[in-house]
C-alpha cells in the first residue's frame, strides 16, 4: 500500500502479518475529498488500526496528532516501522478497543475518529454509541466507520446524540460519516 496524498505521498505502508482488511486506496481518497483533505491542526484516532494506513494518511493532510489502537500485538512492530517517518505527534496503543475507550474516555478529544472494525465483529452501532456518550469526540468532530452492507440494518440503532452527515458505499464496503447533533445543528 501507498499513502495517497500530501506531506507523505507514495511513502509504503507494510502490512502486518495476521488477519488485515487494508481500506482500498479508492476509499481512502474519497474519505479525505470528504474531509476536504485539509486536516491541518486536527487530532485524529484510527481505531483497529490494522497497519497504522489510515492514520498515517490523516498526518500527511496535516493532522497535528495521530493515534494508533490496534490489538493484535503481532502487528506491533510493523505498524510502528510503518509511523517511523511520520513527524506529527503520534502514539500507538496495543490494546482491545473497549479497554483504550474506557481508559481514555475523558482524558483525550479528536477531531477525527475513524473505526475500521473486523467485518465479522457484532454491535458496531454498540461500539459508536459508547463513543458518543465519551469526551472523546470534540463538539465538532466526525465520527467514520467502515462496515460491510450486511450491517446496513443495525445503524437504525444509532444513539440520538449523533447524526449521519455523509454515506458512501464501494461495493460491499460503506462509509458512515457522523457528527453530534448539536454541534451539527448549531453549525
Amino acid at each position: 500500500m501507498r499513502i495517497t496524498a500530501g506531506k507523505y505521498k507514495n511513502k509504503i505502508v507494510k502490512c502486518p502479518k495476521g488477519v488485515i482488511r487494508p481500506a482500498m486506496e479508492k476509499m481512502r481518497i474519497s474519505l479525505f475529498s470528504i474531509l476536504k483533505n485539509d486536516l491541518s491542526g486536527l487530532e485524529f484516532l484510527d481505531l483497529f488500526s490494522g497497519s497504522g494506513c489510515m492514520a498515517i494518511e490523516a498526518a500527511s493532510r496535516g493532522a497535528k496528532k495521530i493515534v494508533a489502537v490496534e490489538k493484535d500485538f503481532g502487528k506491533k512492530k510493523t505498524i510502528l516501522d510503518n509511523l517511523s517517518y511520520v513527524e506529527e505527534e503520534k502514539k500507538l496503543y496495543i490494546c482491545d478497543v473497549y479497554n483504550y475507550i474506557k481508559r481514555f474516555r475523558n482524558k483525550e478529544s479528536f477531531d477525527i475518529i475513524y473505526l475500521d472494525p473486523p467485518f465479522d465483529m457484532q454491535e458496531k452501532v454498540k461500539l459508536i454509541n459508547i463513543i458518543a456518550n465519551t469526551l472523546l469526540l470534540k463538539d465538532d468532530g466526525i465520527i467514520i466507520i467502515h462496515y460491510p452492507e450486511e450491517d446496513e440494518k443495525e445503524f437504525e440503532n444509532i444513539d440520538l446524540k449523533l447524526m449521519k452527515v455523509d454515506e458512501r458505499k464501494y461495493g460491499r464496503s460503506h462509509l458512515k460519516f457522523f457528527k453530534q447533533r448539536e454541534a451539527s445543528e448549531n453549525g
